[in-house]
């Protein structure tokens, strides 16, 4: 069976540069327009069920994904383990003031670089996530393992699910950092240490009790549906 991992469409807290973990915003004109894209360039495949967590960006992108795929009747199920990471005493703060609490604790000069270098996939996302953690004067920010281990229970519950059901195809909407956690120990795929682009699809393929990446960081959906919706306007 495949399942098709989906990040949301760009919130305006993406936009404004801030901490987004449990903490929430709505879709942008932009984030409906490229959720649209991916709705159109999924359309073919035949989905038999669908998970979000209970983020309203993530309901508010699965709900225009069905909608562009003609199932606006379907019923989703929420999974709160499938929430981006809990960002701790940095929630809503600018992205700058969290990077730079990190960067020190890595020994490095900024988290501007940080970042450039996390882009690169130079640096192990796991570290980084949990230097994050790490630097939280809360000490409320999830760490690497506790994301891992919450992401997988979700992909575990979602495939018992499919296994009962015979479901082929499943797709599921959840968040960057998140999704990269849960495959962090699944796939020696670079890009597992690289930021994933809103509307990106990470494809888990399940097989005789194994899991295999098919696809990760995948925005060719996106590209296919930007094609099929131009195309009649």
């Amino acid at each position: 069976m495949n399942i098709y991992f989906a990040r949301h469409g760009k919130t305006i807290l993406n936009t404004y540069d801030r901490v987004q973990g449990w903490s929430d915003s709505p879709l942008t004109a932009p984030g409906v327009e490229t959720a649209r894209y991916l709705g159109a360039g999924l359309k073919d495949i035949p989905f038999e069920r669908y998970y979000t967590s209970d983020a309203g960006r993530q309901r508010e992108t699965m709900q225009i994904l069905l909608k562009e795929m003609g199932k606006s009747d379907i019923n989703v199920t929420e999974l709160p383990d499938l929430r981006e990471m809990f960002f701790g005493g940095f929630e809503g703060l600018p992205n700058p003031d969290m990077a730079n609490a990190a960067a020190k604790k890595m020994g490095m000069e900024s988290g501007a670089v940080m970042f450039q270098q996390a882009g690169e996939g130079k640096i192990d996302l796991i570290t980084m996530v949990n230097a994050i953690s790490q630097s939280d004067e809360k000490k409320e920010a999830e760490n690497a393992l506790q994301i891992k281990t919450r992401m997988q229970r979700a992909l575990h519950t979602i495939v018992q699910d499919a296994v009962k059901a015979g479901d082929k195809n499943v797709l599921a909407v959840s968040s960057g950092l998140s999704m990269l956690m849960m495959v962090s120990d699944m796939t020696d795929n670079p890009n597992k240490n690289k930021p994933l682009a809103n509307a990106a699809v990470v494809k888990v393929t399940y097989k005789d009790g194994k899991y295999t990446i098919a696809d990760l960081g995948d925005m060719s959906y996106v590209a296919k549906g930007k094609e099929i919706l131009n195309k009649g306007r």
